[in-house]
């Protein structure tokens, strides 16, 4: 599970899980960011209401090295289903997200969010959703990330 929910994406997750799911708009995606935080708390954090934001505050995204966003579409996501026994909604992510032979940029943190429009969209119109904890100091390998495992990556309850 996350370990901290954006407050601009409190009570938006299914939805927007499911307009990605459901390719409505064309071309929504959910987007794995790959960051260090560096000295941002989680408290600041979690107040910006876009990744262009985010950005901009001092977490730092990895796009060398072997670092990249992952783009999730309808095609990588499963259909959620209310689980009535536990009364929970609990949305997964395909697992493991792997990044191959990381050489460089220490990474602390994955942010899931949510993009619209990936054909003509820019990181002002991404909404983060969740930051997930994931130190990593690369050494060459490939590195992996289970951001869902049993829980989900969001359990809205």
């Amino acid at each position: 599970m996350s370990d901290l929910t954006f407050n601009v994406a409190k009570g938006r997750i299914v939805e927007l899980y499911n307009n990605v799911d459901n390719n409505v708009p064309a071309n929504s995606a959910l987007i794995i960011v790959p960051v260090d935080a560096g000295a941002t708390s989680d408290a600041t954090i979690r107040d910006f209401a876009t990744l262009a934001a985010v950005l901009a505050g001092g977490v730092t995204e990895r796009t060398t090295g072997g670092w990249s966003r992952k783009t999730l579409t309808d095609v990588e996501l499963g259909a959620l289903a209310v689980d009535n026994a536990n009364d929970w909604y609990q949305v997964l992510l395909p697992s493991p997200q792997t990044w191959t032979a990381v050489t460089a940029g220490v990474v602390t943190d994955l942010i899931v969010c949510y993009d619209g429009d990936t054909t003509g969209g820019t990181d002002a119109n991404i909404v983060p959703l969740t930051m997930h904890d994931f130190a990593i100091t690369p050494d060459g390998t490939d590195v992996q990330a289970v951001i869902s495992g049993t829980t989900g990556f969001f359990r809205a309850t």
